[in-house]
């Protein structure tokens, strides 16, 4: 339907009276076929649809005039060359359609298509360590330049990560507000909006105007899952937002998917109680959830066969470095060799992708 088609003002107009939600929608236009059939129907006919009480009934054939609301989101879907997608459209993503509560509309900026792809949600605390990062950053890689479209939530720390990931390895990302579509959050992540727009989308239910506030996030949480295939939980605490958007995954049927933390770390409390109560599958990098839907990683393979074909000291500081920064300091100690000898090995390494540098000479692996 174009976003002028009548059938879309009526639909908001039903969809927008107190108390019908999705379940009591989806009901009426089973029973009347379409929006203006019940706003025509009689009062007691609509009380004869399970769900409808007589005080529903009267609110839907007394409704409140909704015109310059309706007028106003037209508007901005009109400035803003933003898209609508119904749950009645035969474009509507089928996996988000069978979850027990799918919104009624997406609205997007970008391309929402799940024809044919696999999607894997990323999700994870605000404030990772440097730990959480570092394996975000390398599944997300792993799953983009597969083919593999990453979904998250535009929020700070491992939903970032994800998305820029994603980007950086040139593959498909959708973001999914608790927003507006007119209204980023957090403000800093506007560009990155953008960017994924024009390499993925954009998604949310609610409608242009609508501000952060906390109880929406629960909400968007849903969508998340409910648009992937598997969802990935990297450092949560057990009462973090990610934990919701597992225990959605699981009542959606959906993989959920842990990376192991430090015991002692409360970034990491959730995603271990997940594994532990085999809720979830413990992964460790991308590799593993590759494996899992029989995708082959042509890039891993390559990284393998050049960690076969390295020097021997290029070997050994390729086996002390891990996913924990370590300084050259150490890694020369280790290796009893001068630091410049050490910096000339780690510099053979960097260029061929396998370990990184970061800020004050500590380095890390990249495989």
């Amino acid at each position: 339907m174009s976003i002028h088609d009548p059938r879309y003002r009526e639909l908001f107009e039903l969809a927008l009276v107190p108390g019908v939600g999705i379940y009591r929608l989806k009901n009426l236009l089973q029973k009347f076929g379409t929006c203006n059939d019940v706003f025509k129907a009689s009062l007691q006919d609509l009380i004869l649809v399970d769900g409808i009480d007589e005080i529903l009934a009267r609110n839907i054939l007394h409704r409140d005039d909704l015109n310059k609301f309706i007028d106003d989101q037209f508007e901005q879907f009109s400035k803003t060359n933003s898209q609508i997608i119904t749950l009645w459209d035969d474009d509507y993503p089928t996996l988000l359609k069978n979850i027990y509560d799918p919104p009624p509309f997406l609205f997007f900026h970008g391309e929402l298509n799940f024809k044919n792809i696999i999607s894997i949600a990323i999700v994870g605390t605000r404030s990772p360590t440097h730990y959480g990062k570092k394996i975000a950053e390398d599944i997300s890689t792993s799953l983009a330049e597969n083919g593999i479209t990453v979904i998250s939530g535009l929020a700070r720390g491992i939903d970032t990560i994800a998305h820029n990931f994603a980007l950086k390895s040139k593959g498909k990302t959708i973001a999914v507000l608790g927003t507006g579509l007119d209204i980023i959050y957090p403000s800093e992540n506007n560009k990155l909006a953008e960017i994924i727009s024009e390499n993925g989308a954009i998604v949310s239910e609610f409608y242009f105007g609508t501000k952060p506030d906390s109880r929406n996030f629960p909400r968007r949480n849903r969508i998340i899952s409910g648009l992937s295939n598997g969802v990935v939980l990297v450092e949560s605490s057990i009462k973090g937002g990610a934990m919701i958007t597992a225990r959605y995954a699981i009542d959606q049927n959906r993989d959920v998917f842990c990376v192991p933390g430090n015991v002692t770390s409360q970034f990491s409390t959730g995603t271990n109680l997940l594994i532990k109560q085999s809720s979830a599958k413990l992964i460790q990098n991308g590799k593993d959830i590759l494996d899992e839907y029989f995708i082959s990683s042509e890039n891993s393979k390559i990284k393998i066969e050049q960690v076969q074909q390295l020097s021997i000291f290029e070997q050994k500081i390729f086996e002390i470095l891990s996913n924990e920064p370590i300084h050259i300091d150490s890694i020369s100690e280790n290796l009893s060799i001068p630091i410049a000898e050490t910096h000339v090995h780690l510099l053979n390494l960097e260029f061929k992708s396998l370990i990184r540098q970061l800020p004050g000479k500590y380095f890390v692996r990249d495989i």
